[in-house]
């Protein structure tokens, strides 16, 4: 029945999970969390929900357009069950904004492979990080990513390697020039001060630990048996699960930085997860067993999040 619905891109499966999104965001905010919110900030909520609505549309069409996975929407099914799995993520409106401007850096990392307008993408990628670092400091590690795809597709043009400090020039500048014009330049020492915020109380909880454990030992299996898959596909395919690895572990890293209390930086790894979730998924060649798998990952969400909620 999944398989059916979701096998295909069909406008209907962007309708049934933004639809679902939208209820659950303000179930999230309203009921499991109790914010209140006044007129102004309404509208800024539902601007954030907008962005990670469009988010929806960004993973799909990273996946398909280059080829990650297959004609389907298993990628953004997943996506939208790991935000189930991690509701916190809604309340933090910083992830979420770092999270879509980090897909939109994704997604030009990705197109590094066609060779074309190469300086033009390293500038739009380098750029979109460092749009992203401005709701979390330490994103400015995935420019790591944006120097291992230049090392890979093309090392050897050494002006390759000076597009990303001429976008960090170009957006100091602006940044400079904007936060002048708004009289805030104490924006810039506050904000990119790259300490190391430990919450020790989400990880010794018990039910936080385990769940995170969980999803990253399964995220790390359906990534390792994705890469058996791919032993007899192109270099190309490779070299892209390679990226998509650093940039899940860098998500992880960036996770562990920023985990104070009313930081939860765990959706920029999503991205990375759906991508080696589905390619196992896919690779599953009995319907049945893989109808069964797809039945588990939809329910086992909706248990967590619905136990963790009558816990609370």
């Amino acid at each position: 029945m999944i398989s059916s619905i979701f096998g295909r891109t069909k406008p209907i499966n962007y309708i049934i999970l933004l639809v679902f999104l939208f209820f659950f965001y303000w179930f999230v905010h309203f009921f499991i969390f109790q914010k209140t919110y006044s007129p102004e900030q309404l509208l800024g909520q539902t601007a954030i929900l907008a962005f990670l609505s469009f988010s929806i549309f960004v993973v799909n069409f990273i996946a398909l357009r280059n080829k990650i996975t297959g004609g389907n929407s298993l990628a953004i099914l997943f996506y939208t069950l790991l935000i189930v799995l991690f509701p916190e993520v809604l309340i933090d409106p910083n992830a979420i904004l770092c999270s879509f401007f980090l897909l939109l850096a994704i997604r030009r990392i990705l197109s590094f492979r066609s060779l074309k307008n190469l300086k033009l993408k390293i500038f739009d990628a380098s750029f979109w990080i460092l749009i992203a670092s401005l709701f979390y400091d330490w994103a400015m590690l995935y420019l790591l990513v944006v120097l291992v795809a230049i090392y890979f597709y093309e090392p050897k043009n050494f002006t390759n390697w000076l597009v990303p400090f001429a976008a960090i020039i170009a957006m100091v500048l602006i940044m400079l020039a904007v936060l002048a014009l708004s009289n805030n330049m104490e924006f810039l020492w506050n904000h990119y001060f790259f300490d190391f915020q430990f919450n020790a109380v989400y990880f010794y909880d018990w039910s936080n630990s385990t769940i995170l454990f969980l999803y990253v030992s399964i995220v790390l299996l359906c990534g390792f048996l994705a890469f058996l898959k791919l032993g007899s596909v192109g270099v190309g395919k490779i070299v892209t699960m390679r990226l998509i690895v650093l940039f899940f572990f860098i998500g992880l890293l960036v996770k562990v930085l920023k985990s104070a209390p009313d930081t939860h930086p765990i959706l920029i790894t999503f991205f990375p997860a759906v991508v080696f979730i589905t390619t196992y998924v896919q690779s599953i060649k009995k319907d049945s067993v893989r109808e069964i798998i797809l039945m588990v990952s939809v329910v086992v969400p909706f248990i967590v999040f619905l136990t963790n909620a009558l816990m609370k």
